[in-house]
């Protein structure tokens, strides 16, 4: 089980019913393991930061970047938040949100490509 701080809970189930526009979009097209049987998590918290999308199974982060990301303070945070998550095994994939919205395929196809090497755990029928 990853570490994380119970503090953060109540904050994460905020998050999730505050989704922002582009998170709203890659979660309909994640969940209830749309792709290929990988179980995706919303707004998980790990460590001392919570994770836009999380897969377990392929240790797997994905972090949907709106436009306060790209300050330089914002990014030497990420650039911190993400060095932590590697640390513990996890690839972290940073898309930008208008890319959600203008390339929602090659988006798509991103996420699938960090995952295809992985195999998730559910029985193939």
């Amino acid at each position: 089980m990853l570490p994380y701080n119970t503090n953060l809970k109540k904050y994460a189930r905020q998050l999730r019913k505050n989704m922002t526009n582009a998170e709203i979009l890659i979660w309909s097209k994640v969940r209830r393991k749309q792709i290929n049987g990988f179980q995706f998590y919303r707004q998980k918290t790990i460590g001392n930061y919570i994770v836009d999308f999380y897969c377990p199974v392929a240790k797997l982060v994905i972090e949907l970047d709106g436009g306060q990301h790209y300050t330089e303070e914002t990014r030497i945070k990420d650039a911190k938040r993400d060095k932590y998550l590697q640390k513990l095994g996890i690839k972290v994939l940073r898309i930008s949100d208008s890319d959600v919205f203008k390339n929602n395929n090659a988006v798509l196809e991103l996420i699938w490509g960090a995952l295809k090497d992985k195999s998730p755990s559910v029985p193939l029928s």
